[in-house]
């Protein structure tokens, strides 16, 4: 973050490319069948990554931790705008139906459910900030796999939806997507363990 704010723009952007694949994995757990019809999770990273970089000199923290926490109320951010935009217009409100508090807690729990994907390795001296390097590691890991294999993990592991509320947004059966989700939990492990 000090070469960040020493150099400038381009160290900035290389800062926060490390955690695109982190940001994408929150995004897509936050947009549900509704949102997903205008717009993409990219398209709401692209928005936090462009609001952080036109506000980073604001930005006070000097940790990871804080980053990340800075880099998440973006998000919350950049998604109530998106909520106003696309929303504002419709008869019936939609805002109505989705609390930003809300949302804004989810992000945070699922964040906190992304580090428990694989099985803990144990306590450490350091675990809050390894816990916080870690979800970051998995994003990029999650971010190597095949789309089908992401989103059924996104689906299950970060918003805790059943097989049969994955198989109806998917138009699967839900044994298919159990067996689905199986494999893609084994690839995801695999990738992780090859790159530990």
């Amino acid at each position: 973050m000090k070469k960040a704010r020493d150099e400038g723009s381009h160290s900035l952007g290389e800062l926060l490319q490390l955690y695109r694949n982190y940001l994408t994995v929150l995004a897509t757990t936050q947009l549900d069948s509704r949102l997903r019809r205008r717009m993409n999770p990219s398209d709401l990273v692209q928005e936090t990554m462009l609001g952080a970089h036109r506000d980073f000199a604001s930005f006070r923290g000097g940790s990871e931790q804080e980053l990340l926490a800075w880099l998440r109320q973006i998000l919350v951010n950049c998604l109530r705008t998106a909520i106003d935009t696309h929303f504002h217009a419709q008869k019936r409100d939609m805002r109505r139906e989705i609390s930003i508090e809300g949302v804004s807690q989810a992000l945070d729990n699922s964040a906190a459910n992304f580090v428990n994907v694989l099985a803990d390795r144990g306590p450490s001296p350091s675990e809050p900030m390894r816990r916080r390097e870690r979800a970051v590691e998995l994003a990029n890991q999650l971010a190597k796999l095949r789309p089908q294999y992401r989103d059924v993990i996104v689906l299950r592991n970060l918003q805790g939806l059943s097989f049969d509320e994955i198989a109806s947004r998917l138009d699967r059966k839900p044994g298919t997507v159990r067996m689905l989700w199986l494999r893609a939990m084994d690839k995801f492990k695999e990738s992780y363990e090859a790159d530990s």
